[in-house]
């Protein structure tokens, strides 16, 4: 829901001079963006006068048609400036987020329109086409001319396919632009630093009947963007991994009137500023569900991670009906939102109208309901799709209350619309979606939002196989993948080990970095569904320290970033009803942090807090808890082991 407060101004004006540049500023007058109509339509942009952009062509190529953009005829100018209240269905940072920006319309001769928006934290845009019934678009080329000695954490993907076929978890390497090669491509958000230490984030929103956009470097102080293409055709490998035999000569077909995705560059004068930011959501078509009050985000008890391998119990575990009831009781217990039955839950992973002879699903899931938990079952997303009403109808039946979809792993026009039709039919049935397998988050979550979480990024369940998934990772996450939207990284595990002693083990897998290393995620990590991804029995074992995080909300109302430097450390502020949160990390270097306490209220605060124990660095599940009274005059000194972590909470004192 959008309340717009007074003072839209509205502004016609014909062309009659000759002037070929059009200005835009953000409303706080700091972001600059010049639009120049020459024999090409070229965009920069400037933050408090620092070059972000240097003129970048803009451009849609059609079928049997004029190329949109190339020897533009300017008909009018249209501008508007809003000052609006977002008020968030899923509150991920915010509750109500403000909308600020001051918008350019430039419409062309060839019945087009380019729109520009300035934010205070951004800048974007899109073509806009009233062309008829269908067009065909062969490609929209897009180059960031950059400033030189820009630096990235440039995405690194080990599974780099000419198709663009991916899971799209991403490692990131810090390197200078110019280094890139123009065969090494990415997927959005690419995180940019100037010289001067100015952020940039590229990315893109309100990705709707359209191919993802990915990057490839040019050898050189420029970035530029590809699309898959339209698959003619294709064959099934083994249940889940499709070999893309034919691709078209374009990258979509689409409706000739309608609005194209964002263009988007994210700003922020540092690190810190990009914790804040939900400019893809702003940019996003909004909620189209009447009813929302079903959506539910919570935290879930997870199988997969774990592998089932429970103990301390009277019966055989692995995907079985007793087993799943353990979860459920586990659940229970700690207030717990839901339950997962990860992949093994079906009779085969092709088969998803029925569960494996050794589940009864209706005695588990009326089991579960008397429990107040509810389940969540994973699902290939080739499977869905071939049965998609029949298996929703039967999840619904069951009172099934989500779905996890996984193994998408493409990005094409088709794909896109795949994510958006089985939001739209979980919505009918009132449950909720997972996206696994996933590209980034671009907008979806905000038109539909009991999509409540997405993965597209190298989360921890990469520890059962790897060694990639360590604690410099985790805190380049929060300034890279997380700014596009929430992330299913699947926190909380109990068995952890410092540099010299992680190995990777697949049935009783372990973390790199501290335990609470792991605690801070809950808090630090956009999730509005967040795992507790460990093996309950080892969650019982310590039922102090899980009730701790147990109680950590998945959405917020109010988010503050208190410090942060990507790669390095991160340190979040996060308040929900009446009692603020703090999460803080660290790389491999123990760091001591002071944070700036002056975001409380008036009075006093009960701080408890589960820190680093004084041998974390030997021993990386060794934590303790403290316990101390504070007020906003305070600085409140963390101090992180190696790999470590902080995360407390703060409650007023009545």
């Amino acid at each position: 829901m959008n309340k717009l407060l007074p003072g839209i101004c509205l502004l016609l004006a014909p062309v009659i001079s000759r002037a070929t540049d059009y200005d835009l500023t953000s409303p706080d007058k700091k972001i600059a963006v010049k639009v120049q109509v020459t024999n090409t339509l070229q965009w920069s942009v400037t933050y408090n006068n620092e070059t972000l952009l240097l003129p970048s062509t803009i451009s849609m190529e059609l079928a049997n048609g004029p190329v949109l953009g190339q020897t533009p005829v300017l008909k009018k100018q249209q501008r508007n400036t809003v000052n609006s209240v977002i008020d968030a269905v899923v509150p991920v940072k915010q509750a109500h987020i403000p909308e600020q920006y001051n918008e350019l319309r430039l419409n062309f001769k060839g019945n087009y329109t380019v729109c520009f928006r300035a934010y205070n934290d951004g800048v974007a845009y899109r073509f806009e086409t009233a062309l008829g019934k269908e067009i065909t678009v062969k490609n929209e080329p897009i180059q960031y001319q950059l400033p030189e000695n820009d630096r990235s954490w440039w995405p690194i993907d080990g599974h780099v396919s000419p198709t663009f076929q991916s899971h799209y978890e991403y490692g990131f390497k810090d390197t200078s632009i110019a280094q890139i090669s123009d065969k090494l491509y990415a997927g959005l958000p690419i995180y940019l630093s100037t010289t001067k230490g100015t952020k940039v984030m590229i990315t893109e929103a309100d990705l709707h009947d359209y191919p993802n956009q990915f990057l490839f470097g040019t050898n050189g102080n420029a970035l530029k963007a590809q699309f898959p293409p339209v698959i003619l055709k294709e064959e099934l490998h083994g249940d889940r991994s499709t070999k893309i035999l034919q691709n078209a000569d374009y990258i979509v077909k689409t409706s000739g009137t309608r609005s194209f995705p964002w263009r988007t560059l994210i700003i922020s004068p540092d690190d810190k500023g990009l914790l804040e930011n939900e400019l893809v959501y702003k940019l996003s078509t909004p909620n189209v569900l009447q009813n929302t009050s079903w959506i539910k985000p919570g935290k879930v008890s997870w199988d997969w991670w774990n592998a089932n391998n429970i103990y301390n119990v009277d019966f055989r575990a692995g995907i079985n009906t007793a087993t799943y009831k353990y979860y459920v009781d586990f659940a229970a217990k700690y207030g717990l939102e839901y339950i997962i039955l990860d992949e093994g839950w079906t009779r085969t992973t092709l088969d998803i109208l029925h569960s494996t002879p050794q589940l009864d699903m209706p005695e588990l899931l009326s089991y579960a309901k008397s429990k107040n938990v509810g389940i969540i079952l994973w699902v290939l997303w080739n499977a869905l799709d071939e049965h998609m009403t029949e298996a929703l109808d039967l999840y619904a039946s069951w009172g099934v209350k989500g779905i996890k979809v996984d193994f998408m792993q493409r990005g094409d026009q088709w794909m896109v619309n795949f994510y958006e039709r089985t939001a739209q039919e979980c919505a009918k049935r009132q449950m909720l979606v997972d996206f696994h397998g996933a590209y980034k988050p671009s907008g979806l979550n905000r038109k539909y939002p009991n999509v409540i979480n997405y993965e597209g990024v190298k989360g921890l369940e990469n520890s059962k196989g790897g060694d990639e998934i360590t604690p410099g990772h985790d805190v380049t996450l929060p300034f890279t993948r997380m700014v596009a939207g929430p992330i299913d990284y699947t926190p909380g595990a109990m068995i952890n080990a410092n540099k010299d002693n992680f190995r990777h083990v697949f049935s009783e897998p372990m973390s790199q970095g501290t335990r609470c290393h792991q605690a801070a995620m809950y808090v630090v990590y956009d999730a509005p569904l967040q795992m507790l991804c460990d093996n309950p029995s080892n969650y019982l074992k310590e039922p102090e320290y899980t009730q701790f995080i147990a109680q950590v909300p998945t959405t917020w109302d109010t988010t503050i970033a208190l410090q942060g430097k990507a790669g390095e450390y991160v340190a979040i502020a996060r308040k929900k009803g009446d009692t603020w949160y703090i999460g803080a990390m660290t790389n491999w270097d123990a760091r001591k942090l002071d944070l700036d306490l002056s975001f409380l209220g008036s009075g006093s605060y009960q701080l408890e807090a589960v820190q680093d124990g004084i041998n974390a660095d030997e021993h990386a599940a060794d934590y303790r808890f403290h316990k101390q009274t504070v007020t906003s005059a305070d600085k409140l000194t963390v101090q992180m082991s190696k790999g470590g972590g902080w995360l407390g909470t703060l409650k007023a004192e009545r």
